[in-house]
């Protein structure tokens, strides 16, 4: 086989590991692509697009703006990563359908293991960064509380969520399934949308997950450095503070929108200790143990 074409295939491969991570909440598609090796070279092709990229645009010269946004590269991760995303969210739809206690109980797991591992990565805990843990916890915690998982198809919310559900792609330890859960569009959007290809939905998250992938390629390298501590304690307090919306044992609470049934909310419940209930334990543990793999992975292949 032409090694262009095995170099390809192998860079595609690697994006699929990033689209399955983005349709699964706690799990970051940032950290697979430090797993994988591709996590640098994605961040240094995003930052490519600048004056520069415009100037070669704007002259014609494609075969250099090519060579200058790394396009071959770009082509072949998001390839795999589009591939990945629509396969999962058909898997997704029957599992939430037959199983939707085991399904929540693995994501309650995995973002349990995402509060310790990702809250592990501040490097100081001072009192702006405590401050910061608190605030976020806060929020997220309102946002259970007043707005628990409501949908809202608005296109200027679904932009919002493509830009926030983007950055999982750039900073490890966030995923943006897990925030599109919080801002209750993750069955709207990863479920519904891609199985249905409803282009009024993915429209706008793609214009969001677009303008959020280059602006905040910037822009997060620039806070992480100058605040880093604060942010990841933030980022820490918005993941432990939401892990109410997560919990398995729960009813959805619908209203009716005209022809649509949207689910507003849930109604929580004590678990029976019955045969499901240690099912749910064991797809919690089996969450834990992903993550926890994920992050040691990321670890040997960081050194």
């Amino acid at each position: 086989m032409n090694k262009s074409i095995t170099a390809f295939l192998k860079i595609t491969i690697k994006g699929a590991a990033m689209g399955a991570a983005n349709v699964i909440p706690g799990v970051s598609g940032g950290t697979i692509a430090l797993i994988t090796g591709v996590f640098e070279r994605l961040i240094n092709s995003i930052k490519s697009f600048n004056g520069k990229a415009l100037s070669l645009l704007s002259r014609g010269r494609f075969k250099e703006l090519a060579q200058h946004i790394d396009l071959y590269f770009l082509i072949a991760l998001f390839s795999g990563v589009g591939v990945a995303i629509i396969s999962l969210a058909r898997l997704f739809k029957y599992l939430f359908e037959s199983y939707p206690i085991y399904i929540w109980a693995y994501f309650f797991g995995l973002v349990l293991a995402s509060v310790y591992f990702v809250g592990k990565t501040v490097k100081q805990w001072s009192a702006a960064s405590i401050i910061s843990l608190i605030a976020g916890t806060g929020i997220a915690i309102s946002m259970s509380i007043l707005t628990p998982a409501s949908q809202n198809d608005s296109f200027l919310y679904l932009i919002l969520c493509g830009v926030v559900a983007m950055c999982s792609m750039i900073l490890p330890g966030l995923s943006g399934s897990f925030v599109l859960i919080l801002l209750g569009n993750y069955q709207l959007v990863m479920i519904d949308a891609i199985n249905n290809l409803s282009i009024e939905i993915l429209l706008p998250v793609i214009i969001g997950a677009a303008v959020g992938l280059i602006a905040f390629s910037h822009f997060l390298s620039w806070l992480l450095k100058k605040y880093h501590n604060q942010t990841i304690a933030l980022l820490t307090g918005f993941i432990a503070g939401s892990l109410g919306i997560l919990w398995p044992w729960k009813n959805p609470i619908t209203e009716q929108f005209g022809e649509k049934v949207k689910t507003v909310g849930f109604d929580y419940y004590q678990p029976h200790f019955d045969s499901e209930f240690y099912f749910a334990v064991l797809f919690i543990i089996l969450g834990i143990a992903s993550i926890t793999i994920t992050e040691l992975l990321a670890k040997q292949k960081d050194r």
